[in-house]
């Protein structure tokens, strides 16, 4: 799920702030990185919360905010939460990220490690007796405003992707799912930015499950460390029809299962503050 604010979304949330290029020489990044403070805060509060092209808000707003930590030698922990909804997440309010890795520069070139593990306090996936948290590697690189990462998943399940056998008590699991996360963000000037984003979720021994999404995003620098942003997100499934009536059994307001696709089309706006 990219979904989010993690480490190098900071780095890059930080320059853009600055009014920098994000294409910058190892020893520009190395000099920002000394004056900047070891410890940054944000907070978020978005039209809805919009990852990997599923909107887990269910159309609603979101309230979010993180904490990063530099260790030095380009070594980072950090820690992430946003509200979620029911609808999307079983039982679920909360997703509550933890984090840490290791990235490095050389010239226009970018690299790094970082280890996730996601909770969902209270979710769970009912029908498969299957826990929504899970963990991922992350290798990434990077060439001036083009970022490549594939998440790997290292737990046995993926998001909840687990079929349980009542007879035998086997498990048909999901670990080593992977997701390709590719982005281009470029600076237009002005305190403006502009970002585009491509992905690819495939889920390991679930076929029809994995999906692509796609996002364009604007971005405006304001005084006060407030970063603006808009976008409109798109997803497409593996089998047609296969995330069309999305359902947890959660109730909508007229008592009825809600039902939606969340990886369609959609549009949401935050306002980022970092401190």
């Amino acid at each position: 799920m990219n979904h989010k604010t993690k480490i190098a979304r900071s780095v890059a949330l930080a320059l853009l702030l600055a009014g920098g290029c994000l294409a910058v020489h190892a020893e520009e990044a190395a000099a920002d990185a000394a004056e900047a403070p070891a410890l940054t805060t944000n907070v978020t509060l978005a039209s809805q919360y919009v990852s990997r092209g599923f909107r887990q808000t269910w159309g609603k707003p979101a309230l979010q905010g993180g904490a990063d930590y530099a260790l030095g030698n380009g070594f980072s922990i950090g820690t992430w939460m946003s509200s979620v909804s029911n609808k999307f997440i079983e039982d679920g309010s909360v997703e509550w990220d933890l984090y840490g890795g290791w990235t490095g520069a050389t010239d226009d070139f970018t690299y790094g490690a970082q280890l996730y593990y996601y909770l969902y306090p209270g979710a769970k996936l009912k029908f498969a007796d299957a826990s929504y948290n899970y963990g991922e590697f992350v290798p990434q690189a990077g060439w001036k405003w083009f970022t490549a990462k594939y998440w790997l998943t290292y737990t046995k399940d993926y998001f909840g992707y687990n079929s349980r056998s009542l007879l035998t008590g086997d498990d048909k699991h999901s670990r080593w799912s992977g997701y390709l996360d590719l982005n281009a963000t470029l600076d237009l000037g002005d305190s403006f930015g502009t970002s585009l984003h491509f992905g690819q979720q495939r889920v390991s021994n679930f076929k029809d499950a994995g999906w692509k999404d796609a996002k364009l995003a604007v971005t405006k620098a304001l005084d006060g460390g407030w970063l603006l942003t808009g976008a409109v997100t798109r997803g497409w499934g593996n089998k047609s029809g296969y995330y069309d009536r999305y359902t947890t059994g959660a109730l909508d307001s007229s008592g009825n299962p809600a039902v939606s696709n969340p990886i369609k089309t959609t549009v949401f706006v935050s306002a980022t503050r970092t401190f």
